[in-house]
């Protein structure tokens, strides 16, 4: 089974987490715009027309990568992949009709979260300063506070953790993605999933979703 997968949520909802096991289970890719924005930052665009010749161009001028190229980073990551979990993209209608263009989807999930608990989940996370590992206050804190379990190094608080930019990076992404996860509602191909079960109780669910449809 090499499934398409399409996982929507807002941040902190836990793509990241599902995604992995989703990757682990059934042997697929997991492609994030992040990532492959990152591995295509030298592509040529210039066919393109735009202000910038590359991705890279756009990103180091710290410039939002137009969605025109965006597009074409997607479609080449999702081509090379036998199988894939798609996290990240689509952000907006625009995309998501353009996804419809370039590839089938088998499962559509979506992690529904309270914007409370994502607060309390965003707010309450620790990344360690030296390996980069990842903590949580509540769900997952380390053996001895503010120190990291796998180097020993200081665990800090990211600025885009604070509960108003928390609440912020909420806001914009209900505003835009929204009308995203209405779109496949209104197919009749979204599955909601609770996340706000415990991860393995959410787990059971996503495979349950991509069996069923995939």
């Amino acid at each position: 089974m090499d499934p398409h997968i399409l996982i929507l949520g807002a941040p902190g909802a836990g793509k990241g987490t599902q995604s992995d096991r989703i990757v682990s289970e059934f042997g697929v890719e997991h492609v994030t715009t992040g990532d492959a924005l990152r591995a295509n930052k030298g592509m040529d665009i210039g066919h393109l027309d735009l202000e910038y010749d590359t991705p890279g161009e756009y990103m180091d001028q710290g410039e939002l990568v137009p969605d025109v190229v965006v597009n074409e980073i997607v479609e080449k990551a999702l081509s090379e992949a036998d199988g894939y979990v798609l996290d990240g993209y689509p952000r907006n209608l625009e995309q998501a009709e353009t996804l419809s263009e370039m590839t089938d989807l088998d499962a559509v999930l979506y992690l529904d979260v309270d914007e409370d608990v994502l607060v309390d989940r965003l707010t309450g996370r620790r990344v360690c300063e030296e390996c980069g590992a990842t903590y949580h206050v509540d769900f997952n804190p380390p053996e001895e506070e503010g120190v990291c379990d796998e180097c020993g190094g200081d665990l800090y608080q990211r600025e885009d953790d604070t509960e108003e930019t928390a609440r912020e990076r909420i806001r914009v992404y209900d505003e835009n993605t929204q009308p995203v996860v209405q779109f496949y509602d209104d197919e009749g191909r979204l599955v909601r999933i609770d996340g706000e079960q415990t991860p393995d109780e959410v787990w059971d669910d996503v495979q349950d979703a991509i069996e069923a449809n995939a």
